[in-house]
C-alpha cells in the first residue's frame, strides 16, 4: 500500500498573488521563485526540532479567528519576536498574545489578504 511520507506544499487562492508573493519576501524574506511564484523550504535547513503537523481542526474551531478562511498556515521561524516586528513595519496585524510551551515560541499576524498566520520558533 502507498502511504503519505510527508507534506510537498501549500496551496491557497490569492486576491493579488504577486502583491502577497512580494509582501511575504520583502516582511520575512521569503525567497520568491518568479516561475511560480512561491516558494520551497528544504528540510535539512528546518532546525533541530522543527517538524511539519498536519491536523484537521473541527469545523467550529477558533483557533483561526480572527481569520473568516478555512485555513491556517504554521510557518518555521528563527526568532519569532523579529518576525512579528518586521510584519508590523510591512502593515501585517498582529493577533493576541506570543505564547511559549514545551514546543517553543508562538506568534500570529494577519496578512494583508486576511489569512491568520502562526510562527514557530522550536525549542532548540
Amino acid at each position: 500500500m502507498g502511504k503519505v511520507i510527508g507534506l510537498g506544499g501549500v496551496f491557497f487562492k490569492s486576491k493579488n498573488r504577486k502583491s502577497l508573493a512580494a509582501w511575504y519576501r520583502d516582511t520575512l524574506g521569503l525567497e520568491i521563485d518568479p516561475s511560480y511564484g512561491g516558494t520551497h523550504f528544504m528540510q535539512a535547513n528546518a532546525p533541530k526540532n522543527a517538524y511539519t503537523v498536519w491536523s484537521p481542526f473541527t469545523d467550529n474551531t477558533d483557533y483561526f479567528q480572527p481569520s473568516s478562511k478555512e485555513f491556517m498556515i504554521n510557518f518555521i521561524v528563527d526568532n519569532v519576536d523579529e518576525c512579528l516586528t518586521q510584519v508590523v513595519r510591512n502593515g501585517g496585524q498582529t493577533v493576541g498574545n506570543k505564547t511559549e510551551d514545551e514546543f517553543g515560541i508562538f506568534g500570529w499576524f494577519m496578512d494583508p489578504e486576511g489569512n491568520k498566520i502562526e510562527l514557530w520558533q522550536p525549542n532548540k
